[in-house]
């Protein structure tokens, strides 16, 4: 198991397209921030604009501090007598001074503490759209490395952009409003001293710019590599990969390719602080270096008698001022423009949600209760697949049938499974329900009307009750539904027997919960499809946990326990298909022969010699 600290890294070329991309998206940047102010203002309205108000208050207030400082230094310096005379001369300024310095101190911690509730909304109400996509985008879709890496870019940058956007537009509108009171202070003391403090926000503004961009680069860049260390982190911390890092001795390699993977990781956030840190220390010496010449030229003035004593003491208090809302401004312009790279990540992921549900525009619902199901040429290829899943496959599935679909390892019954399910839409070629072609019919509505056992069914942590409910979320709960649904697949006794009974939580992880065996599990799976009750019936290796007697009552009973409905069952037990009323036999993606058992069996083919293999086994065994 060799390892390599470079799995997963974005090559130079993926850096430049992304680079081109970028440009792009900067271009977009007012129709995306227009997007986050829309969420933040769905979000929590009240918050949004609080956020905003105290900002501007505070502000504000900053030009007022420095011309009051100014006033109580004058007095201070020009006043006659001494002694209580001077303090009630100073009495009224300072008690201002006090009082503004105050409301801008509550402003400020206002104004945090509103941003969490808002970023909290915001991000709550963004992850409700991320999940929308997650959701109903085409099953393909989760074979796509692509979509993973902007899905976890999505999940761990873009959600709290839109509240970083509406901060870095707080910044810009505190940085403005108080440069502007702090430029009109120092305007009435001293034109002069403006450019100075001005001049340093441009090269100020060009470095935020540029920290904005090498972050986002550096989040495309990891993402892969991410993905991995997280996925080893779960399996050394996963209940269901305990037991078999243990069998195999696994931790030591593991925790190596991890450990590997996080270092990786460590010497490229090393330089990567590197950089945004040399880029602060540029932008705090040009924040020093204005103030400076500021306090250079304030002594020229003075020297010069340009400039009283107290004129110049309120400069110098405003000139630091002017320098940091200077900042605060660049700071929140960087923010925008950073936060606008991750956005357009969002918009692009959020763009993939299909028009789903009920009324998407110009989808019907299938008319009627299911009769028959036509698959013409059939074609299918998975993203980035070197070769199709299914290539060219026609059949036909009719009301009442028992259709079994067989073939070795890989030979596409799954994924034609699926198709029949309305889970992937065809590559090429039509599937017919009913006769309407299935293109034309909203996606939601056929799926309702089939129920689908996978191979690798869900353990969901919820009481025994609710994990048969999961096959009809939207039924009325009525008292009998489940129990009946659970006689059906043979796990209402077990069910009883739990601490709870139907109430008992299924995982060990929960209170009070028990774990179940993989068999004891396929039955509660199977109570979901009969509970579901739909017109077609896909059973994709629905009796591989199953001891043999317990497999031969469940098929003994099929029929019955699916009586007037479509049964497509998958299974590699031959033994399992036998009655079915047709076999259809699956090699490399494409329809090999179709038959009874029996009629299989006598043309000598691949289910032939397949079930003769199988059959020795047996014997052997």
């Amino acid at each position: 198991m060799g390892t390599s600290a470079g799995t997963g890294r974005v090559d130079a070329l993926t850096l430049a397209r992304e680079g081109r991309a970028r440009r792009r998206r900067l271009g977009a940047l007012p129709a995306l921030v227009a997007e986050a102010l829309r969420l933040c203002w769905a979000a929590r309205r009240r918050d949004l604009l609080l956020v905003f108000g105290v900002q501007l208050l505070g502000s504000a207030l900053l030009g007022v501090q420095v011309l009051v400082g100014r006033e109580a230094l004058a007095r201070a310096l020009g006043g006659a007598g001494t002694g209580p005379a001077v303090v009630a001369d100073l009495a009224g300024p300072l008690l201002l001074l006090a009082g503004v310095s105050l409301v801008a101190g509550f402003s400020g911690a206002v104004r945090g503490q509103r941003l969490r509730l808002l970023s909290e909304a915001v991000q709550r109400a963004v992850w409700g759209r991320v999940l929308d996509v997650t959701t109903a985008v085409e099953l393909d879709r989760f074979d796509d490395p692509a979509f993973y890496d902007r899905l976890q870019r999505v999940t761990t940058s873009a959600v709290s952009r839109p509240v970083g956007v509406a901060q870095g537009l707080v910044g810009i509108v505190g940085g403005l409003v108080g440069s502007a009171g702090l430029c009109a202070a120092l305007w009435a003391l001293e034109p002069v001293l403006l450019p100075v403090l001005l001049l340093a926000g441009v090269p100020l503004f060009l470095l935020s710019r540029r920290g904005g961009r090498l972050e986002f680069d550096f989040a495309v860049a990891q993402t892969p590599a991410y993905r991995a260390r997280a996925h080893l982190r779960d399996a050394l911390v996963g209940r269901r990969e305990a037991k078999e890092v243990r069998a195999y001795g696994l931790a030591p390699v593991l925790r190596g390719r991890y450990e590997e993977l996080a270092g990786a990781y460590e010497r490229d956030l090393r330089r990567q602080v590197a950089r945004r840190v040399r880029l602060a220390v540029a932008g705090q010496a040009l924040t020093a270096l204005s103030v400076v010449l500021t306090a250079l030229l304030l002594l020229w003035l003075v020297g010069r008698g340009r400039l009283g004593l107290a004129d110049a003491g309120a400069a110098a208090a405003a000139a630091p001022l002017l320098a940091s809302r200077l900042q605060a401004l660049v700071s929140g312009v960087g923010g925008v423009l950073e936060s606008g790279l991750f956005l357009d990540d969002l918009r692009a992921f959020l763009a993939l949600a299909p028009p789903a549900g009920a009324g998407a525009p110009g989808r019907t619902r299938p008319a009627g209760r299911f009769e028959h199901l036509a698959v013409r040429g059939v074609s299918f290829t998975y993203p980035r697949a070197q070769r199709p899943a299914l290539r060219d496959v026609t059949l036909e599935v009719r009301r009442g049938e028992v259709v079994a679909l067989v073939g070795e390892n890989g030979s596409g019954k799954t994924t034609l499974a699926k198709v029949l399910a309305g889970l992937h839409p065809p590559g090429a070629g039509t599937v017919l329900w009913n006769g309407q072609d299935t293109a034309g019919l909203d996606p939601a509505s056929l799926r309702d009307q089939v129920a689908v056992v996978f191979q690798d069914f869900v353990q969901w942590r919820m009481s025994g009750h609710d994990n048969v409910a999961v096959g009809r979320p939207g039924r009325p709960d009525e008292a009998e539904a489940v129990p009946a649904a659970a006689r059906q697949s043979g796990a209402d006794a077990l069910l009883r027997r739990l601490p709870d009974g139907y109430a008992t939580p299924l995982s060990t992880e929960l209170t009070g919960g028990v774990d179940l065996s993989l068999g004891q599990w396929q039955r509660i799976a199977l109570a979901r499809a009969f509970y579901r009750g739909a017109e077609l019936v896909v059973l994709d290796e629905p009796t591989a946990a199953l001891d043999a007697r317990a497999e031969a009552e469940l098929f003994a009973q099929v029929r019955d326990l699916v009586a007037g409905r479509t049964v497509v069952l998958i299974s590699h037990r031959f033994s399992s298909v036998r009655e079915a009323d047709r076999i259809v036999v699956l090699r490399e993606g494409a329809v090999d022969d179709v038959g009874t058992h029996d009629e299989l069996v006598a043309r000598g083919g691949l289910y032939a010699e397949l079930y003769a293999l199988q059959a020795q086994a047996y014997r052997e065994g």
